[in-house]
């Protein structure tokens, strides 16, 4: 049998990873800046969670949603604390996507509408109705085009409320910064104002955290930067550093309903501890404190090395979440990141190069990406 070759492959494979770094099969070591889509969070093969998820493995790695499982009232409850919504309930899945698909799938309930409001340029996943949220038609299946998804300009308070005043939405779903768009900012403004066009038109707000949640800004969610409160938050990539895991945060005016939702692997007893781990280690190590320190550091350089380079046409970011615009093309550098410097980074359309490393990353090794990014940019200009 053959793999369903869907995937644009390097020609490299890390087969071990440590820290912030990962290894080739021959010893050589990559720093790893990109986190595999900003899902290692704290780190490759950090000692507490490798230990965590052996010794639960040991005992048992899964039973089915129908027993009891304490592990999951255990993260639901270090994952309030450490989040700031205690008052919140919490859904486990498997995936980013799934979560989004719960998340719409809850407001339709809640509301009893059907239409969703998405962004342009948003990407929410790759299943059905989170794809059909997501604004490239490319990945869209004629099975998933519907009616029940409209698309506003991000940023576009005035386009919304025209959206919302129809009276026919059950939810607003945006991401806390456009992620695979290239690390596009929402303004702080727009956010409060939309979170009041949602209360007033009794319309949920769906904040898609997935990938710039779980400390990667500096802060536990990148909406708290503007103190918005949604009504249901969305999780993934970074809660389980790699082990596959979603999460739903619901605010406590939506109220269960047995077999609204449900899901086989969700929250099985192995996730739990990979995802309880990652909490512990964040907290225990400042691992947000962190982010945000070595952050402002990589985008006061980035920013100063824009000043003088006009290679950099944009520097956009919070935290561990960066994107850096370039005149030439974003893939091309990348790989002399990659085979010149042995450094990982992500990449966004064709101009954008994109920073999501772990949340342990020291300034030792942010400095050696700017001096490496320095050198390879001077060398295109060669």
């Amino acid at each position: 049998m053959k793999l369903f070759d869907v995937y644009s492959l390097y020609d490299i494979e890390p087969v071990r990873g440590l820290g912030n770094h990962v290894y080739t099969a021959d010893g050589t070591e990559y720093l790893d800046l990109y986190g595999g889509h900003a899902v290692i969070s704290i780190g490759h093969a950090h000692h507490t969670y490798v230990t965590a998820i052996a010794e639960q493995v040991s005992k048992l790695g899964f039973y089915s949603n129908s027993v009891q499982n304490s592990l999951q009232q255990k993260l639901a409850d270090r994952l309030g604390r450490l989040s700031g919504y205690n008052d919140y309930a919490l859904f486990l899945c498997n995936s980013g996507a799934e979560a989004n698909e719960n998340a719409m799938k809850l407001a339709s309930f809640h509301t009893g509408k059907s239409k969703i409001l998405a962004f342009d340029k948003a990407f929410h996943g790759r299943t059905s109705g989170a794809v059909a949220a997501t604004d490239n038609p490319k990945i869209q299946a004629p099975f998933n085009s519907t009616d029940n998804v409209e698309f506003a300009p991000l940023n576009d308070i005035e386009a919304v409320e025209a959206k919302l005043s129809t009276g026919e939405f059950a939810a607003v779903i945006i991401e806390g910064i456009q992620g695979v768009a290239g690390i596009r900012m929402v303004d702080d403004k727009f956010l409060q104002e939309l979170r009041k066009l949602c209360s007033k038109y009794g319309v949920l707000l769906i904040l898609d955290e997935i990938q710039s949640g779980y400390g990667r800004t500096g802060r536990f969610f990148a909406h708290q930067y503007t103190g918005v409160r949604p009504d249901i938050i969305t999780c993934a990539k970074g809660i389980a550093n790699g082990f596959p895991m979603g999460a739903v945060l619901i605010a406590p005016h939506i109220k269960p309903v047995k077999g609204m939702l449900g899901t086989t692997f969700g929250g099985n007893h192995l996730a739990c501890a990979a995802a309880i781990a990652v909490l512990d280690v964040m907290e225990t190590e400042n691992m947000i404190a962190n982010a945000a320190a070595v952050g402002e550091y990589l985008l006061e350089e980035l920013h100063h090395l824009a000043a003088t380079n006009p290679e950099i046409t944009e520097v956009r970011g919070r935290g561990l979440m960066i994107g850096i615009e370039i005149k030439g093309s974003a893939s091309q550098l990348r790989k002399k990141l990659l085979f010149d410097k042995h450094i990982f980074t992500g990449g966004a359309g064709e101009h954008t190069v994109r920073l999501l490393p772990p949340l342990s990353l020291p300034r030792s090794h942010a400095k050696r990406f700017i001096e490496s990014f320095k050198e390879v940019l001077a060398e295109g200009q060669e």
